[in-house]
């Protein structure tokens, strides 16, 4: 018989055992299509993050580059402040059929349980949708577990829900362009057992868009709702918790029709991350962080987080040592990349890019199409090393350079 060349054996066996690993991984989600080879579209990204420390990421994925009924949410998490990442979750209600999954957001609740909320809908009706959510008791643990689905209320939930003074819950749905009173405030009073519409936003009909609005206490308790609509984003008061809201007028953030984030500080602070200059509208590049100290009356320095046309949609959370993490999506239809940025307040105010504290454009997730040559394995021409064999039916991955990239096979 003859001998087999040793490097053509190890070459073999290393095809072997990716195959058997690919084969193992299929067998984790209920299609082959939900693997990261086949997505032609990743975007619409949120963040959580548990009191101890494990990041949350979700986003919406599809086999086609468009938003349709082949849509499904994927959830992912990461134990090492975002350096590498482990897809765990994949929710997809009828795999090709009508249905469509998407756009999923994620929240820490005050006792710690990690929801993720999405919206389930035939076509790209967001009037027609429903908002559903699964809940994690124990989201410190990489394998917890998750409970069944259940269905909330009607529309579409873009952004973060908050927790008012009182204790109640404010969830913003929406139910888009083609109702009035579109932008709902949903309470729960009873920390997630059941949930009422309160009141309701009514944009006008001629500047209504998809609504994805966030809503601020302010320190007099008055409640402050930013919308997206087409000239940019809306303002409106509510002084009854909710109930009742005033005829919404443009803020003085200029901005695109598309999604911004603002979010109250461990300080007292509030962070905004928006398109841009504050007073300046662009388009869907330079997204840049901003504080304010006034409940949003003025802003404070400008941190540029990204650059690149075709960066939307931010989302984070400040972890518990102070660190603010944002995600946001770049190129949904060819980079497919989901990335993420760290920082401090200090940083905002300083708009040091090059701060020690500052991390930009670590990747989450990252669309890469698996092949090989005579002699190594590559990924969109990147070398990279097998960290670890399958665990859990994930292959992990990182990249020759120093840091991990973050991608799951």
């Amino acid at each position: 018989m003859r001998k087999m060349n040793y490097a053509k054996y190890v070459r073999l066996n290393i095809i072997a055992l990716i195959a058997i690993l690919s084969l193992s991984c299929a067998k984790k989600t209920p299609l082959e299509n939900h693997a990261l080879t086949d997505r032609k579209f990743q975007g619409i990204p949120s963040m959580a993050i548990s009191h101890e420390g494990r990041l949350w990421a979700t986003w919406y994925a599809g086999i086609t580059p468009g938003e349709d009924e082949n849509n499904y949410v994927v959830v992912a998490t990461s134990g090492n402040a975002g350096k590498s990442w482990t897809e765990k979750l994949i929710i997809d209600p009828d795999g090709d059929g009508p249905i469509r999954a998407f756009d999923p957001e994620l929240w820490i609740d005050p006792e710690g349980k990690l929801w993720v909320f999405w919206a389930e809908t035939v076509g790209h009706d967001g009037t027609s949708a429903k908002l559903w959510a699964k809940t994690n008791d124990k989201p410190g643990k990489e394998d917890s577990k998750w409970s069944k689905p259940r269905q909330i209320t009607d529309g579409v939930m873009m952004c973060k829900p908050r927790v008012l003074s009182t204790g109640e819950w404010v969830l913003p749905a929406s139910t888009w362009r083609e109702t009035d009173n579109s932008a709902r405030v949903v309470i729960s009073e009873d920390k997630g057992k059941t949930f009422i519409i309160r009141g309701a936003c009514n944009i006008p009909k001629d500047v209504r868009d998809y609504d994805e609005h966030m809503i601020i206490e302010r320190k007099d308790k008055s409640l402050w709702m930013l919308i997206r609509t087409k000239y940019g984003i809306g303002e409106s008061i509510s002084n009854d918790r909710g109930k009742t809201w005033s005829v919404p007028a443009p803020s003085s953030i200029r901005h695109p029709s598309a999604r911004f984030f603002i979010r109250r500080l461990f300080s007292g602070n509030l962070l905004l991350v928006k398109h841009g200059p504050i007073n300046e509208r662009i388009g869907r590049s330079h997204l840049t962080a901003y504080l304010s100290e006034d409940d949003g009356y003025t802003w404070l320095g400008g941190l540029l987080l990204d650059e690149r046309t075709g960066v939307s949609y931010p989302d984070g959370q400040q972890s518990p040592d102070g660190t603010i993490n944002i995600i946001y999506d770049y190129s949904r239809t060819s980079a497919r990349e989901i990335s993420m940025a760290t920082f401090t307040e200090e940083d905002i105010i300083a708009g040091d890019t090059a701060s020690a504290t500052v991390s930009l454009q670590m990747i989450v997730s990252k669309y890469s199409k698996l092949r090989f040559d005579s002699k190594k394995i590559f990924i969109d021409e990147v070398k990279v090393k097998i960290t670890s064999q399958l665990k859990n039916n994930t292959i992990r991955y990182t990249t020759d350079g120093t840091e991990p990239n973050g991608n799951s096979l």
